[in-house]
């Protein structure tokens, strides 16, 4: 899987100057502000179909003490969320761009985050929730294999939350997931996004 295209928020080292910035957001009444930067995924605010995300999935409970994965985590807005909601779980933070993870590393600073590259994670390690706002824009066959390789270390009965934009091939992505054995129902729909749960077929 490249994963990388260009000089893009997939590319693993970007050559872009850093220009950080910091973004503000809220979740449930609670009060985020994160370190940002150019040459990261949404690194000028908080990506409309992540904050549909985060608002329209029920966040882990409190107790969850499994291992959670943030898929394409960029400067770690779900990640965050998710550790915060769930302090004793440990949760994977993925992806490609060094940047990135160099950022979550500060973002999630005191928490249970582990800031990974895709091949850093241990391939024992399996999930009881991956949550992803997948990179559509590597095209089709390199987002089938992103999904393909992290969506069967779903730990038994685990579920992955997928946000996709409509126009961007959320209902095509549906379809496939379903045609390569998953069990796929669209949780819920907000401005122009569909969310999308995901598990093993039943048997």
């Amino acid at each position: 899987m490249r994963w990388v295209t260009g000089e893009h928020y997939f590319t693993a080292v970007p050559g872009a100057p850093e220009r950080r910035r910091e973004i503000g957001f809220s979740i449930d009444g609670r009060e985020y502000r994160l370190a940002a930067a150019a040459g990261v995924f949404s690194g000028d605010r908080l990506d409309p179909g992540t904050a549909v995300l985060l608002r329209k999935v029920a966040q882990p409970a409190p107790d969850e003490a499994g291992t959670l994965l943030d898929l394409g985590c960029g400067y770690g807005p779900i990640a965050v969320v998710l550790a915060d909601r769930a302090p004793s779980a440990t949760v994977y933070a993925v992806d490609v761009n060094t940047r990135a993870l160099e950022l979550v590393r500060e973002n999630a600073a005191g928490r249970r985050v582990r800031a990974a590259r895709p091949d850093e994670v241990p391939e024992e390690v399996t999930f009881s929730q991956i949550w992803s706002n997948p990179p559509i824009r590597v095209g089709k066959a390199d987002l089938h294999d992103l999904l393909g390789r992290w969506l069967p270390r779903l730990a038994p009965g685990g579920v992955a939350w997928l946000v996709v934009a409509r126009h961007l091939g959320g209902d095509s992505l549906q379809r496939w997931l379903t045609d390569a054995g998953w069990s796929v129902a669209r949780h819920a729909s907000q401005k122009g996004y569909r969310i999308l749960r995901v598990g093993r077929e039943s048997g």
